[in-house]
């Protein structure tokens, strides 16, 4: 694998309001842009993870494969390898956040710096699928295809519960000076991966522990071992940064369709799947269908899978990667 790729965008406007001197996406691309440069799918990154977390799908015969499309992974805003507070004093500003509607914008301007006109498919997971929706409705024209999995176009109240005790339990340490951390919040980054893994996984799975086929000995030792130590890799500033982007994720709030979500949502032209999890307790089924309903040509297809928002990327669990993967192949042949 060769090193990632480094995009500089000079003096980006953020929807916040601030203008970054210098806004940067780290990206890596897997297989060859065709001759005719209609082989390309972009792979935005989700919630606290780097490209090199979730690209393990991009693989001959994987859910992507490479040596049919050029993938190109960029990584989102605020997950410290792209532009984020652990790495920009101009990010880490109070008041200074992202929006999906600054990742897209930006990941548009990187693929005009690569030669692409049009995509033949966004490829996203969670809030890679919140990208991949504000892809659709801000350039209709230059998305074919859209793969929506665990995710929605606007993040909703319920969600927002779970978001706000994210925060809550980061902000809640002592380290935290009402501003930044002074140092490691011990006691936030345990409470909130209590929270990540009581939400990230439905209650079926925690019945039948698969975590102890992995050499897990408790769900105690699952849980810290995997989830806190999972999160303690990442900067809070950072985990804070992306927590304030998928609570702003609404793909009606911008400058285009000044808040009418209807008509963004109805402004997506893209053959759309939209594929929940039978049992995802942060984007449910029923809030992807209703929102599949306003999508023209959308077909819906969750996922049914006891792994709950977890089976959307089945590291792990061939069962769901068998059936995204004949769903993604029957797309792409569309």
């Amino acid at each position: 694998m060769t090193s990632p790729n480094s995009f500089i965008l000079k003096d980006f406007p953020l929807q916040c309001g601030v203008v970054l001197p210098e806004a940067e996406i780290i990206y890596q691309t897997y297989g060859e842009l065709n001759s005719e440069r209609s082989n390309g799918v972009l792979y935005p990154t989700s919630y606290g993870a780097q490209h090199s977390d979730v690209d393990w799908l991009v693989r001959p015969d994987g859910i992507l494969d490479p040596t049919n499309w050029f993938v190109i992974m960029p990584n989102m805003f605020g997950n410290g390898l792209s532009t984020s507070p652990s790495n920009s004093e101009d990010a880490a500003q109070p008041g200074v956040y992202f929006t999906h509607y600054d990742n897209v914008r930006a990941q548009a301007a990187l693929l005009d710096s690569l030669g692409i006109e049009t995509l033949a498919l966004v490829y996203g997971w969670s809030m890679g699928a919140q990208q991949g929706y504000h892809w659709g409705a801000l350039y209709p024209e230059r998305v074919q295809r859209i793969a929506a999995l665990c995710g929605t176009a606007k993040t909703t109240d319920h969600n927002r519960v779970f978001l706000y005790s994210l925060r809550a339990a980061l902000q809640g340490d002592p380290a935290w000076n009402g501003e930044r951390f002074e140092g490691i919040p011990e006691k936030g980054f345990h409470t909130f991966t209590q929270i990540y893994a009581s939400w990230a996984a439905s209650q079926a799975y925690y019945r039948a522990k698969p975590y102890l086929k992995w050499g897990y000995e408790s769900l105690e030792d699952y849980l810290l071992r995997s989830w806190e130590a999972g999160y303690r890799r990442r900067d809070p500033h950072n985990l804070l940064a992306m927590i304030e982007t998928w609570l702003h994720c609404d793909v009606g709030n911008n400058p285009i369709y000044k808040g009418d979500y209807v008509l963004a949502m109805s402004s997506i032209s893209a053959q759309t799947l939209v594929m929940p999890a039978t049992t995802d307790l942060y984007f449910t089924p029923e809030d992807c269908e209703l929102e599949a309903k306003l999508v023209s040509k959308s077909s819906y297809c969750p996922i049914p899978s006891i792994w709950g928002h977890r089976a959307g990327n089945p590291y792990q669990n061939s069962e769901d990667e068998a059936f995204i993967k004949q769903s993604v192949d029957k797309l792409l042949t569309h």
